[in-house]
């Protein structure tokens, strides 16, 4: 069981620390509103993480066990989303128009900046297919219900210093100057991680059709 925690772990990291929605939100938030409006953000997404665990040790394991191909279409969904994002993002650059990551207009109260992050994550089609996965391989290796459930506690922790991270980082002034400098670099990066994660996500469903 912990070597398949920790080879589910180090994968869960990698996405967590990738560009997405989640990381926009917190980024978002710190370049508005300083360092307590990001990690109220990041603590939605912890909370987040921990429904996604329920969710997925009570129902998305025996659905794909059910259904093997909705994880096929749901690698079609994801990435088709994350070419969306790579698309509009280079158009922006194109255009002379950064908004991969944006300051949020509105001040959120501590309350609306938890449910922000909560809301992003339990929305997010990454975080659908990044617990799809877990629920795949966990079950695969055939751990117990109880234990992808324990999961959950570790997916929260590893978010909570990832997100945290980007949030100290991006509420600092240098962090904010730096973006204002680079915006449109910046996103460009974005933009095509997005495309070539998305292009990867759609060569992985189409070969699991073929198989």
């Amino acid at each position: 069981m912990i070597s398949a925690f920790v080879a589910a772990l180090l994968g869960v990291m990698a996405a967590q620390a990738s560009p997405g929605p989640n990381m926009m939100a917190v980024a978002g938030a710190a370049l508005k509103q300083g360092r307590r409006a990001s990690l109220l953000v990041v603590s939605g997404i912890a909370t987040g993480s921990l429904i996604w665990a329920a969710a997925t040790a009570f129902g998305l394991g025996e659905l794909f066990r059910r259904f093997p191909h909705l994880l096929t279409a749901l690698m079609f969904l994801g990435g088709l989303y994350l070419l969306w994002l790579g698309v509009r993002s280079l158009l922006s650059v194109w255009r002379g128009k950064a908004t991969a990551i944006r300051a949020n207009v509105e001040t959120l109260t501590p309350l609306a900046a938890w449910r922000r992050g909560l809301l992003v994550v339990l929305t997010n089609p990454k975080a659908a297919l990044m617990w799809s996965a877990i629920a795949t391989f966990l079950f695969g290796a055939g751990l117990p219900m109880l234990a992808v459930l324990a999961f959950g506690p570790v997916v929260a922790i590893s978010a909570t210093l990832i997100y945290g991270t980007y949030g100290l980082l991006f509420s600092s002034q240098l962090a904010g100057r730096f973006y204002g400098r680079f915006a449109r670099a910046i996103e460009f990066v974005f933009g095509a991680a997005f495309g070539v994660l998305g292009t990867v996500l759609i060569v992985t469903g189409v070969r699991a059709l073929r198989s």
